[in-house]
C-alpha cells in the first residue's frame, strides 16, 4: 500500500499531496508527487506500460526482476505521454540559466542510492526518482524519501540547487513540459518562439528534433546502465525510428 500524505496549510491554500517511499516505487511517487493526485497512476498501470514496452519478455528490463519497481526512464516517459505531456533530458552541458522555468511543468531528478539490508550498505547501486514542482508559491522538493515536502524556493533558489545537483555526474535532470513547450522548445533560452508567439514564422523543428534524439539517447543510456552494461557502451538514437537503439541493448 502506498503511504500517502497531505499536508494542509492553515491559510486556506490548497493542499500538498505527498506519497511517501515505499518499497521500489520511487517512480510511481515522483510521477503521483509531480501531477499532485494519487488517481494519477498506480503499480498496475506502470506495469501494464512495462509490458507494452517489451510484450512478451520473460524478464523485463524496464523494471525490477522481482517485479517490485525500480521503474525505468523509459517508463516515466510512456506514463507522463498518457497524461499529455513530454519528458526532455536536460544536457548538463549547459547551464540550467538556460532554462525558462515559467514554461517547464516540473522537474525530475534521477539520483544514485545506496541500497541497504537493514544497516548493511550492500554493494548494490539503485536510481531513485525525486519530482519538484512549483506549489504555493514557491519550489518544492517532493521526495518520496523525505518525511514532507521541503521548500525550496523561488526561481533562483531553484536554479542554484539544480546546479548544485547537477554537479555530480551520477545525477540527472529530466524537465516535464506541455506537448506545445516541447514542440516549439520554448523551455530554454535562445529558442525561436514562445508560448504568446502563435505566428506561422515560429518554428524550432531543428530544435525539437535535437531534443527529441537527446531524450531517445538519455532513454536508452540509462536502461543500459541499469542493466550492467558500462557507461561507455555505445548509443544511438535513430531520428527516423520510434525505437532507440545501442549495443546489446534495444529499448522498443
Amino acid at each position: 500500500m502506498v503511504n500517502k500524505m497531505s499536508e494542509q496549510p492553515g491559510n486556506g491554500e490548497v493542499k500538498l499531496y505527498h506519497e511517501r517511499q515505499v518499497k521500489e516505487l520511487c517512480a510511481l511517487h515522483a510521477l503521483n508527487n509531480l501531477l499532485q493526485s494519487d488517481q494519477a497512476f498506480t503499480k498496475k498501470d506502470l506495469d501494464d506500460i512495462c509490458n507494452r514496452l517489451s510484450p512478451g519478455s520473460f524478464i523485463n528490463p524496464h523494471r525490477s526482476i522481482l517485479g517490485l519497481g525500480n521503474y525505468d526512464v523509459n517508463v516515466l516517459m510512456a506514463a507522463l505521454q498518457e497524461k499529455g505531456l513530454e519528458t526532455i533530458w536536460f544536457d548538463k552541458r549547459k547551464d540550467v540559466d538556460v532554462l525558462v522555468t515559467d514554461n517547464i511543468m516540473g522537474f525530475i531528478l534521477n539520483t544514485p542510492t545506496d541500497y541497504r539490508l537493514g544497516f548493511v550498505k550492500l554493494p548494490i547501486h539503485r536510481k531513485h526518482w525525486i519530482a519538484i514542482r512549483w506549489l504555493q508559491g514557491q519550489y518544492m522538493n517532493l521526495d518520496s524519501k523525505l518525511d514532507a515536502p521541503v521548500a525550496i524556493g523561488d526561481q533562483a533558489s531553484l536554479l542554484q540547487y539544480l546546479r548544485s545537483e547537477l554537479s555530480d555526474g551520477e545525477k540527472e535532470l529530466l524537465l516535464v513540459v506541455e506537448k506545445s513547450v516541447y514542440e516549439t522548445s520554448s523551455w530554454r533560452r535562445g529558442s525561436d518562439c514562445s508560448l504568446r508567439d502563435e505566428s506561422n514564422a515560429c518554428k524550432s523543428s531543428e530544435n525539437t528534433e535535437n531534443d527529441r534524439n537527446d531524450s531517445k539517447t538519455m532513454s536508452l543510456k540509462m536502461a543500459c546502465n541499469r542493466n550492467g552494461l558500462p557507461n561507455g557502451a555505445a548509443v544511438q538514437a535513430d531520428p527516423q525510428s520510434q525505437e532507440t537503439t545501442g549495443d546489446n541493448c534495444c529499448i522498443k
